[in-house]
């Protein structure tokens, strides 16, 4: 699988967030202005977008992103995805990591 310009960008930003304290304070406080300074290049975000950086470092805490509620209307897929959907295998670009939490049927607090 081939990452993308965007997929390869943010994982210099979090790489760079975990190898320096500074830069992540930095991308916390003023992610676009962190992320020019990162690159070297203007950050050109769509009009109305922004961008909220928050610290999930915390390995005691279980974060749970909760994404845009996606048009489906408006989603194409590859060869690739729908062979991957097909199988059952694919995961939707919006979608986060999938967490293993316990299944022993146990009490579970928040």
């Amino acid at each position: 699988m081939e990452f993308t310009k965007e997929q390869k960008l943010l994982q210099q930003i979090v790489q760079k967030a975990w190898e320096d304290q500074v830069f992540k304070q930095e991308l916390i406080d003023s992610p676009v202005a962190a992320i020019e300074k990162l690159t070297g290049e203007k950050l050109n975000l769509p009009e109305g977008k922004s961008i909220m950086v928050r610290d999930q470092t915390d390995k005691a805490v279980v974060y749970i992103n909760i994404p845009a509620e996606p048009n489906l209307d408006d989603l194409e897929l590859n060869e690739e995805q729908l062979e991957a959907f097909a199988g059952g295998t694919f995961l939707f670009p919006w979608s986060g990591p999938i967490f293993p939490f316990p299944t022993d049927g146990g009490d579970r607090q928040a």
